[in-house]
């Protein structure tokens, strides 16, 4: 049989999870229907999952139809827990995207869809609730080609015609020929070219047959590589505390007591739901949960490329340890945030300031929550603050010098804007220059230190880091020296670009979708204008507005508008990006950050002289440093 892992994916109240229990149940994988409003379908097995009525977690289940193995993985689908799905989509052969048929297509949704577009998955569309809908199936069907794409396609009685008008080369057969061959339909479906979409309604069980069919006929597998490949999207712990690392392989396989990223794994799961059961042996096209690993992280990938989260926190808060120690609330914390890296905690031991990042309030009630489900752990949050992030918009060659009595290294980092790529690295620095082990120990410091900006210490994004050049010593260089001065020539570029105004403060936008009545519409403009938003005057038609705004200001607009509408009005928010900040100046002045004092961050060096090491400002450092620049050059 072949083995094809697949997630389902929607917007919240789209019936992703009862379509799960649809199909489980009609190829005998279950025995009775669960309902997410009655608590007992088979995937929302955490407690938390049963009383909210809304998936959390991701979760693993298997069933057979026709000739294909399918793990399926469920996923949530509210915006706060975007990230658990994002993590899913990395490791999917195909994706399931679930669409209420009654319903506009929502932001959420369209979010989804350009992150299906990111990873490039070949995605079937089940329309679901088309027994509460008036609307025709063709008339939804031109929705999804508008709204969506062209290819979204009927697929119960497939049209070989419309399915060869989506690729020049399949309609120049077809018009030869008057067919369109099995194969060439799998590869546009893999090449997202087409998407097959099916009509249904999950309750009732109308049109899984068909759907299952669909997934049997129009499925593949991709040729596996021989060595062991495979992808870690989730880390969990079991109700006895025990650690799992979930994993998709793509190649090779995996046994109990095999070495893997440096630790031995003890055993391998298949999850259904909430029990599971033990495997020999793991293989490609399977996915499973193994025990034993205690430094993996979701994205940690081997022979294949990692993965960066596209979605990130927008929202900081403080926690209010209501009376606990320290001691106990952060490790439980660390402990989520090992499950959801997303999170990222954080204490400042200066400060004594706990604070953790998150999506939005739903996903901290549901962190509160598990506080106290798990670790018996009550504590509250504050009102909660924006997270920013960093860049610059020029570029620049910093310098780091380390070298106080017995030590010796300089390194020349080349930082240059990367607008909309996060943080790369790379070398452009000649072996005459600096020998390879040295090379080796710049890179790995960029990779691993966790850069501040210099406008209020938020992250540093969108900049490329570039080894340019440096200098050893035959007798004093040492291994943590250039960690030291890599660390040091970064903070002095940025230092450099601050003093020439070419820093720049990041913020959170949303997307925003509004809809009044006609004689709210006026008002409802001038808010958007008052909150520094922007309208999309293309999008926005009627009574519907269209448009972007900043997190802080528009974070507390829904319950405005409900005010102002009188309940009637409907707000959409989804995460857009970050933009630049609206009103940095304010930011700044309230952030009082003094990079210079930062001793985690120091953009200072160390100069040695008359046998003592000294510091020297990062404004003198230019004048001071031992190799020349190689890129740029100072005023």
């Amino acid at each position: 049989m072949k083995e094809i892992v697949t997630g389902i994916i929607a917007n919240v109240d789209a019936g992703k999870t009862t379509l799960s229990e649809a199909l489980l149940y009609e190829t005998g994988a279950l025995r009775n229907l669960g309902r997410v409003d009655k608590g007992d379908a088979h995937l929302d097995t955490a407690s938390l999952e049963k009383q909210r009525g809304i998936t959390i977690f991701s979760h693993q289940t298997k069933l057979t139809t026709g000739n294909t193995s399918l793990n399926l993985l469920d996923t949530p689908g509210h915006l706060d827990f975007i990230e658990e799905t994002e993590a899913v989509l990395a490791v999917l052969d195909y994706a399931i995207m679930v669409i209420a048929a009654p319903d506009k297509l929502s932001q959420q949704t369209k979010t989804l869809w350009k992150l299906l577009a990111h990873y490039q998955v070949p995605t079937f569309i089940f329309v679901n609730k088309i027994d509460a809908s008036t609307e025709s199936q063709a008339s939804i069907l031109a929705r999804l080609k508008a709204e969506l794409a062209e290819g979204c396609l009927a697929f119960s009685q497939p049209d070989l015609e419309e399915i060869a008008l989506q690729d020049e080369a399949t309609l120049s057969q077809f018009l030869e020929t008057g067919t369109v061959s099995d194969s060439q339909i799998l590869d546009l479906i893999a090449k997202r070219q087409v998407f097959p979409v099916y009509f249904g309604a999950a309750l009732k069980l109308r049109g899984i047959k068909d759907f299952l069919a669909g997934l049997d006929q129009w499925t593949r597998v991709n040729q596996a590589p021989t060595d062991l490949s495979l992808r870690v999207f989730k880390i969990s712990h079991d109700t006895q505390g025990q650690r799992l690392t979930w994993v998709r392989m793509y190649g090779g396989s995996l046994q109990p007591k095999d070495v893997l990223f440096g630790e031995k794994l003890n055993q391998i799961r298949v999850y259904d739901g909430a029990k599971f059961e033990l495997r020999p042996k793991l293989i490609a096209g399977q996915v499973a949960a193994l025990t034993g690993l205690t430094k993996t992280y979701p994205g940690q990938a081997l022979r294949i490329e990692n993965t960066q989260p596209v979605m990130k926190p927008v929202l900081s808060y403080q926690v209010d340890l209501k009376g606990h120690d320290i001691h106990e609330v952060l490790p439980a914390l660390k402990l989520l945030e090992d499950e959801h890296p997303q999170i990222q905690v954080s204490w400042s031991s200066q400060l004594q300031r706990l604070a953790v990042q998150v999506m939005g309030k739903i996903q901290l009630e549901v962190l509160q929550a598990l506080l106290k489900e798990r670790f018996n752990l009550e504590v509250g949050f504050d009102q909660g603050s924006i997270l920013y992030q960093e860049t610059i918009t020029a570029p620049v060659e910093g310098v780091g010098h380390f070298e106080p009595l017995r030590h010796y290294a300089e390194a020349h980092i080349y930082l240059e804007p990367n607008p909309n790529a996060g943080l790369s690295f790379a070398s452009d620095c000649s072996l005459e220059l600096l020998a390879s082990n040295y090379q080796s120990q710049i890179m790995t410091a960029l990779k691993q230190k966790e850069h501040k900006g210099v406008l209020i210490g938020a992250s540093l994004t969108d900049v490329k880091l570039t080894l340019v050049g440096g200098k050893a010593h035959l007798k004093h260089t040492e291994g943590g020296d250039f960690r030291k001065a890599t660390s040091r020539a970064v903070r002095q570029g940025l230092m450099e670009l601050r003093r020439r105004g070419n820093c720049q403060l990041l913020e959170p936008w949303y997307d925003f979708v509004i809809e009044v009545n006609q004689d709210l519409i006026g008002k409802v403009m001038t808010d958007i204008s008052r909150l520094a938003g922007k309208l999309d005057s293309t999008k926005s038609k009627g009574n519907i507005l269209v448009g972007k705004a900043p997190v802080a200001t528009m974070r507390s607009y829904p319950t405005s508008l409900r005010s102002l509408s009188h309940g009637e009005g409907l707000i959409e928010l989804s995460f857009a990006g970050y933009y630049p900040c609206h009103n940095q100046a304010e930011v700044l002045a309230a952030s009082d950050y003094q990079p210079e004092s930062d001793a985690d961050n120091t953009p200072q060096s160390v100069f040695c002289s008359h046998g003592a090491g000294h510091t020297v400002n990062w404004q003198a450092v230019p004048q001071t440093m031992h190799c020349p620049y190689y890129r740029w050059q100072v005023d």
